[in-house]
């Protein structure tokens, strides 16, 4: 399941990518295209690494990690495009929660690592 939802993620993050560099460079801002940039990088990274972890066939902690990665990846990215599509800049309170959804995804995997899962 962990690899499905990572390579999801990563379709969504490159066509989302694809679409923000031809769709949107003339309407956007340049506060709007950082936002867009930040979320496809960001959701394209742990997906990377969440599907290394997938791939990996560890469990516990380290697989644990990897849908942190992943949920606190997609959350971060939603509400930067919804932000960079319009959406009320309140939505940018809701950025800090995936953020802090990574972060623990990589305590974890650090933790499952260490302990050897």
């Amino acid at each position: 399941m962990l690899g499905f939802l990572a390579a999801i993620a990563g379709f969504v993050s490159a066509a989302l990518g694809a679409f923000g560099a031809h769709a949107f460079q003339e309407g956007f801002s340049v506060e709007a295209l950082g936002w867009w940039d930040t979320a496809t990088q960001y959701l394209m990274v742990h997906a990377a690494a969440a599907l290394a972890i997938g791939l990996s066939g560890r469990d516990g902690l380290t697989k644990t990690g990897g849908l942190c990665l992943i949920l606190g990846a997609a959350l971060f990215a939603a509400t930067l495009y919804m932000m960079a599509l319009g959406a009320p800049r309140w939505f940018g309170a809701i950025t800090p929660i995936g953020g802090l959804g990574m972060l623990v995804g990589w305590g974890l995997v650090a933790g499952g690592m260490l302990g050897r899962d």
